[in-house]
């Protein structure tokens, strides 16, 4: 790659020279939209759903992720052995006019000054604060802000390396903890993966490019970083041009600082190291060094905030709109009697409508993923469990072998001196309150199972007009118990009194007693014919009962008499 009348040196010090600088104009232009993300971050307002454009750093443990960090923020950063970052670190990077750099940290509510000679020991103290002494690690975030000359507006999330296998000290699930935090903030569409990869390792085996595919298949939105090319050149140009692992951002290959290198002097041996190395020197131009990848993350970033800015701003301007009418329609403050009086006759008459539509008219827009506030068809399922109940304790339903015998025996017992064809109204009686006795306690029970509905009901909708009114929410509630447990306790009783009255009773207007008795007395006959008649078995298919038995009833003198 030489040039005519040029030498080696006099070129590699105009490329040098000529090659892109860290900061550009093009800062100017992103700094107030990058200023607007990091109140927006500030405020929190991602803990209320809304994401913000992040570019999220991952990459496997020891892969270069800090020394990435430390060339574009020109600061040193913890290192040592295992995971270095054990919270995630949000770093701000702001172009400062002043010579003198200004750093400080920012988590648990307070902002902690510091320098560059002391900014790594600053961030392992307060990384302790946060996650505590050891290995173990946090996802609660601490932010680095860098207000330094020369370096890009860019801010980025560092998130701990991925490792698979604990060292002591570390929890057995340390790979699930890290693998949650990076999947937590890499999966929202706005973030930008940096996913920082040694040139030392085969691409597709990274742990960290499995992840970025999980959230980002297509690559749109994932930047690979490749560290470490002066140690493992051969083959890289195969790598990042082959692209087998889809990133769509494209790579950028970058030379990291070097034990006691300044930044400058690593930004030189950077430049000598791509226009002078055998095989790096093949590399386009375009996707090397520090300062082509600080180029490429702003414009990548100002490209996402211009993109999601205007969704975001709607998206706030929405949740205020929610909390401001969220706020209007709470209550106001209960200073007086009158102010608590009139508030309690505004529950009771909101819960008295919601009452009505649910018990009455059958409508639930208020409830509709609520089924046992359906009331009306679970009031409906209730009385036809009721009616089965009754039925299958019907004595012709349980006893058809022994047909009439019970009431023959009755009959046996109650003659007397009459006139002859005539039923013993005490028999009736008997046999009545003796039916009565069997389901007595059916009506009762199912008297009790709908009131306690009705009691639940009752309080659950007085609960939910009232929970803006935490102050009559209990007393509301233990009003409704106290009516409810009256007028329960009333109903029983009158159903207990209708019980009664039945046992007593031997007539009845009722239409359903006349037609049964009608359609039994049609097969009288017929039961006469067969009783008497020569034929066995003595059978005979009731229209009401089904097939029934009576052979036991021949030599019965009182049925004799009868037939």
């Amino acid at each position: 790659m030489k040039l005519p009348g040029m030498n080696s040196e006099t070129k590699l010090e105009e490329y040098v020279e000529n090659s892109t600088p860290l900061i550009s104009n093009f800062n100017d232009r992103i700094r107030p939209l990058l200023d607007a993300v990091d109140k927006l971050r500030h405020l929190k307002v991602m803990d209320e759903g809304i994401q913000l454009p992040t570019i999220v750093v991952v990459g496997d443990q020891s892969s270069g992720k800090s020394s990435v960090l430390e060339s574009l923020a020109g600061i040193s950063l913890p290192r040592g052995q295992g995971i270095c970052t054990r919270v995630p670190l949000i770093m701000r990077l702001q172009n400062h006019s002043s010579p003198e750099p200004k750093l400080h940290l920012e988590f648990h509510g307070k902002e902690v000054p510091t320098d560059e000679a002391s900014i790594s020991e600053a961030i392992s103290s307060a990384t302790d604060e946060i996650a505590g002494d050891g290995k173990c690690i946090s996802n609660t975030p601490l932010t680095l802000v860098v207000n330094k000359k020369g370096v890009p507006d860019l801010t980025m999330v560092d998130l701990p390396g991925i490792t698979r296998v604990p060292v002591h000290g570390q929890p057995e699930d340390i790979y699930e903890q890290i693998n949650n935090i990076i999947m937590e903030y890499i999966k929202p569409k706005e973030s930008i993966i940096l996913n920082v990869l040694s040139a030392s390792v085969d691409f597709p085996t990274c742990e960290s490019i499995r992840m970025s595919q999980k959230v980002d298949k297509t690559g749109e939105r994932t930047l690979a970083v490749v560290t470490k090319v002066d140690k493992s050149p051969e083959g890289l140009l195969e790598k990042v041009t082959a692209d087998d692992v889809n990133i769509g951002l494209g790579y950028v290959c970058v030379r990291n600082r070097i034990g006691d290198e300044t930044y400058e002097e690593a930004r030189t041996e950077e430049a000598r190291l791509f226009h002078s190395h055998p095989l790096l020197s093949k590399i386009d131009k375009s996707i090397v060094g520090v300062p082509v990848l600080a180029q490429k993350l702003v414009k990548i970033q100002a490209a996402s905030i211009s993109n999601f800015l205007p969704d975001i701003v709607k998206r706030i301007n929405e949740k205020l709109n929610q909390n401001a009418a969220e706020l209007n329609n709470m209550p106001k403050n209960l200073s007086s009697i009158a102010d608590a009086v009139t508030a309690f006759m505004r529950v009771l008459g909101s819960a008295k409508e919601s009452l009505r539509k649910i018990l009455i008219t059958g409508e639930f827009n208020e409830f509709p993923d609520e089924g046992n506030m359906h009331c009306t068809a679970r009031l409906s399922e209730m009385l036809t469990a009721y009616a089965a109940d009754l039925e299958s304790m019907s004595p012709w339903n349980n006893n058809k072998d022994s047909f009439l015998t019970e009431e023959v025996k009755v009959l046996c017992e109650t003659k007397g001196i009459g006139l002859p064809n005539f039923l013993p109204r005490t028999a009736f009686l008997t046999i009545l309150q003796r039916r009565i006795e069997v389901v007595a306690e059916t009506p009762i029970q199912f008297a009790q199972k709908v009131w306690n509905y009705v009691e639940d009901v009752f309080v659950r909708v007085l609960t939910m007009k009232s929970q803006s009114y935490p102050q009559l929410q209990s007393f509301t509630r233990w009003a409704a118990h106290n009516l409810m447990r009256k007028v329960r306790n009333q109903s029983i009783e009158r159903v207990k009194e209708i019980v009664e009255m039945e046992k007593m009773a031997d007539y009845s207007c009722s239409p359903d007693y006349i037609n049964t008795w009608t359609r039994l007395m049609l097969q009288q006959q017929r039961f006469k014919n067969i009783l008497n008649g020569g034929s066995n078995p003595k059978k005979l298919n009731f229209e009401m009962l089904g097939d029934v038995e009576f052979g036991h009833l021949q030599d019965t003198q009182i049925v004799q008499s009868l037939v």
